[in-house]
């Protein structure tokens, strides 16, 4: 394992951040501040609580995945992209690096800001809404899985767009859709029965509602089974980055 190409790619895609740190930090945290303000503090206070939960906090789960997946997404599928636009991939090709390195180097940072940004948001809604974590060791564990995850479906998306339009069209057509339709804001079980079998083909549902199992105990779909749909995703995405760099799809070309 080359360890120094790992962190070489690492900290050159962390400094990233750096640089771009209004639009890779203070935007989402600002933009999810503004949720709280809306959904939690005004209509909230006008709302009852769900499964004993006060709205405003109910909604904070919901709030930190959609934004989690989001940044997760942009970070990892604008990390690799740039590298492909600018010609510098042939240089990481070439190199005596293996594609396992390449993929910790690259998704481990844009994991790493994906984490750091949920836990400000975390801090920024308790300026807002008071909340309680039942089970905080599984609410990191849930975030940083979520964090890896979407970052490997981002890095994916990286590799196959061609071009910055590309770069957007999953994350705003169908990844915050799915969010917002995957209890971001109310419990499924709100739902006609019929909606609510509906439901549970929308993917996003199952980290949400195991998110929100970590924060308060309840959840509308089984922690196991939400667990289980996570990691199921997870290899998934493995083994398309593993065929990606096997046959060179939109890498050698």
């Amino acid at each position: 394992m080359n360890i120094y190409a790992i962190r070489a790619i690492y900290q050159f895609e962390m400094a990233r951040t750096g640089r771009t740190l209004m639009q890779s930090i203070a935007s989402p945290v600002l933009s999810t501040s503004l949720y709280f303000v809306v959904f939690g503090a005004a209509i909230g206070s006008r709302m009852g609580d769900i499964d004993g939960i006060s709205y405003g906090a109910f909604i904070i789960p919901g709030l930190m995945m959609l934004s989690l997946l989001s940044e997760s997404i942009s970070n990892a599928s604008f990390g690799i992209y740039m590298p492909k636009f600018s010609g510098t991939i042939y240089e990481v090709l070439s190199a005596p690096v293996s594609f396992v390195e390449v993929v910790l180097g690259y998704v481990g940072a844009a994991a790493s800001k994906s984490v750091i940004l949920g836990l400000l948001i975390l801090l920024t809604a308790r300026l807002f809404v008071a909340y309680e974590i039942e089970h905080p060791i599984w609410m990191l564990s849930f975030l940083i899985l979520t964090a890896v995850t979407f970052s490997l479906f981002g890095f994916i998306i990286g590799i196959w767009a061609d071009g910055f339009e590309k770069l957007q069209i999953i994350p705003l057509m169908i990844v915050t859709p799915l969010t917002f339709l995957g209890g971001s804001f109310y419990s499924i079980s709100m739902l006609p029965p019929i909606w609510q079998k509906i439901t549970l083909f929308n993917p996003v549902v199952y980290l949400i509602s195991g998110f929100r199992w970590s924060f308060y105990g309840v959840s509308d779909i089984n922690v196991v089974v939400s667990i289980a749909m996570i990691v199921l995703f997870l290899v998934l995405c493995v083994i398309t980055v593993w065929w990606i760099f096997k046959t060179g799809y939109r890498l050698k070309t």
